[in-house]
């Protein structure tokens, strides 16, 4: 998967303080963020039925995991240039990162799928298609299929074959007297890992958030030519118009906000992937340090996921409010009587979409 050097060595005290403060924030970011979605789903109502909010609770659950049981012991090991827990620890914590991280991933290619699904393919009959069991069967894969490239061939030594020797030199410094968790891989365990783990759902999900960035744009084009035709005008037509005013309102704030989206994944995700296959083909030559600034970069994605997946969607904001506020009534959902919904909207992930 990755060797994950994380040696400080050459680090001054001034500098351990500051990785020490920043690590710290990361980490308090995603262990508050994705409780507050998880804890947000359990107490509104209206999110629990929306199913595509289960897969944004998986994620924040796996990405909660990676906050608690990955990043502190990276943390420590850096900080200190030194691993004080054991041979087996390390394997169990190497294969926990590649687990969870990996489940992180491939959650935000389903929720990726999902849109899709809702939005280019069959909108109306979304709710019918996406059963229970659909869902159950994707998160399942979300969590089954990391293992295949984590706890079993790492606990089977299948990464180290063929570069035991190297390993063996870089896991103790003579110097310094030092420790490390060191998890190096060869060249077919690199490739198959990276491409299970990143390259696949990153394609996916640019294929995806393609489609549906098209849709949303084609939509409020229309609108646009329709609005310049002056129509619709006369009073019985005049409430569609509103809705399709709203419609290209909310599908060009989402065409801007999966940009945002793919933009971030990339930018966490892409440097430590794109390394991760090289440097098995130049003899191990990366740094460390570069090989844990883009770890940490990778890590930083699961703090930044409660923003980017609950945090820009209306209802969710609505809900943590409520939830920080000690449910302060100013921020309830209005009531709903009177109110009249076209039988042509649907919606989806908290947003309402006026279909065609």
């Amino acid at each position: 998967f990755c060797m994950l050097s994380s040696s400080s060595e050459g680090f001054s005290i001034a500098e351990k303080i500051v990785l020490l403060i920043f690590i710290s924030a990361v980490i308090l970011m995603a262990i508050l963020g994705n409780l507050l979605v998880m804890v947000a789903v359990c107490r509104d109502r209206q999110l629990r039925k929306i199913k595509t909010n289960y897969f944004i609770v998986s994620l924040a659950f796996a990405d909660l995991l990676v906050s608690v049981l990955v990043m502190p012991f990276g943390a420590i090991e850096l900080v200190q240039d030194n691993w004080i827990y054991g041979e087996m620890f390390c394997l169990v914590r190497t294969s926990l990162d590649v687990q969870l991280t990996t489940a992180s991933i491939l959650h935000l290619c389903c929720i990726s799928l999902d849109r899709y699904y809702a939005i280019c393919c069959q909108p109306l009959v979304y709710r019918d298609k996406m059963t229970p069991l659909r869902i159950a069967v994707m998160l399942g894969g979300c969590w089954v299929i990391p293992t295949f490239i984590s706890f079993l061939p790492i606990m089977q030594g299948w990464n180290s074959i063929g570069i035991i020797d190297l390993i063996q030199q870089r896991q103790f410094n003579k110097a310094s007297n030092s420790t490390y968790c060191i998890f190096m891989v060869n060249k077919p365990y690199a490739i198959t890992c990276s491409v299970v783990a990143f390259y696949i759902p990153f394609l996916l999900m640019v294929l995806a958030y393609y489609r549906i960035y098209v849709t949303a744009r084609e939509h409020a084009r229309q609108i646009q030519v329709l609005q310049r035709a002056g129509t619709p005008a006369e009073g019985r037509q005049h409430q569609p118009d509103q809705h399709s005013t709203h419609r290209m309102k909310t599908e060009t704030k989402a065409a801007k906000t999966l940009c945002i989206i793919m933009g971030c994944f990339c930018l966490c995700w892409a440097p430590f992937f794109v390394t991760n296959i090289v440097d098995p083909f130049i003899n191990y030559t990366v740094p460390g340090k570069l090989w844990t600034a883009f770890l940490w970069l990778g890590y930083i994605n699961s703090g930044l996921n409660p923003f980017l997946y609950a945090f820009l969607n209306k209802s969710f904001r609505r809900a943590f409010l409520i939830i920080l506020c000690c449910g302060d009534e100013r921020y309830r959902r209005p009531s709903i009587l009177g109110q009249t919904v076209p039988c042509s909207t649907t919606t989806i992930n908290g947003s309402t979409h006026v279909l065609r």
